[in-house]
């Protein structure tokens, strides 16, 4: 059984729909990317197993016939310089520009109510307690009226924090693709936790459930009362829907590193997740299997400029 949500067959099935190529091995999944104007490709294997020699072989067979540049590969393994050193002794690169966070928040479920509460910073627990008195609530609720108004709320909330989300297509297949249907753990399934005041949607939240781990890839909320603190109680009530499924974990899905920058646009999300009381986990972050080494050494000098020109822009 797949461990992370991108290498779950469901997730390949989806993908395919959106007109990404996807290679499926027996114990992973690369999805192939064309580089325009070239005839080549860049794979990419996030959350993957550690690799070890034998997959670093078939992945090289893969880059091949896919005329590969690299491949790159984001191992779903916590760090440790060991494991650094094991991935460069396999011919490894590290990569320029990770496509998935390093970092993540990752909670312990299987401790009480009470425990989880009380690991919780002061401010976080007033904030529950707050949207509890003013009314907010909060439901499970898979149905397409739901799922319009996480669309809705979704567009509001990339034009608000401006910064980059998936097509609202991208979000439709997605949700026709994984949307829970019938309880099975082994299988990777998508829920709908919403929050409502005045009979109106505020926050919509979209989670994933597969093993014994509970994953929070997508969000979305209104600026109308935000004094409700409607978020703070979305989160907890997110907890406690994974305590009540029986799950171990629940990873936050990305956040920033020890001692973030207050300035960096994505502060606000870890310090709103690291209220929480959650564990801080650092992964072992971006490696390239390198393919073409001459192609790859054109292509790096070509995405140093376009990174030069996106942030001079």
């Amino acid at each position: 059984m797949s461990t992370h949500p991108l290498q779950s067959k469901k997730w390949a099935k989806f993908r395919i729909k959106t007109g990404i190529k996807v290679v499926e091995q027996n114990d992973f999944i690369v999805t192939i990317h064309p580089v325009p104007l070239t005839g080549r490709t860049i794979g990419y294997f996030p959350k993957g197993q550690l690799p070890v020699k034998k997959m670093i072989d078939e992945l090289k067979k893969i880059g091949r016939l896919e005329k590969s540049i690299y491949i790159q590969l984001e191992p779903n393994v916590e760090n440790s310089q060991t494991i650094e050193q094991k991935l460069l002794n396999l011919g490894l690169k590290k990569a320029a520009h990770p496509l998935f966070t390093k970092y993540t928040f990752i909670l312990d479920l299987t401790k009480s109510e009470e425990e989880l509460l009380k690991n919780m910073s002061q401010k976080t627990r007033y904030n529950i307690r707050l949207a509890e008195k003013k009314g907010v609530k909060v439901t499970e609720d898979n149905s397409d009226k739901a799922f319009s108004e996480y669309l809705k709320l979704s567009k509001e909330t990339t034009k608000r924090q401006k910064f980059y989300a998936h097509t609202e297509k991208y979000h439709k297949l997605m949700w026709e693709t994984l949307k829970f249907q019938k309880s099975n753990k082994d299988e990777l399934s998508a829920h709908l936790l919403k929050a409502d005041f005045n009979g109106e949607t505020i926050v919509a939240w979209i989670l994933f459930v597969l093993g014994d781990t509970l994953y929070y890839p997508y969000g979305a909320s209104s600026t109308k009362y935000k004094e409700t603190m409607a978020s703070n109680l979305i989160m907890w009530e997110t907890i406690k829907f994974g305590k009540n499924l029986g799950l171990k974990k629940f990873d936050m899905w990305g956040s920033l590193g020890e001692n973030p920058d207050p300035n960096d646009p994505w502060f606000g999300f870890h310090k709103f997740k690291q209220g929480y009381g959650a564990r801080l986990v650092e992964f072992v972050g971006s490696y390239d299997l390198v393919i073409n080494p001459f192609l790859y050494s054109v292509f790096k000098i070509a995405d140093k400029i376009r990174w030069l020109i996106l942030k001079f822009k």
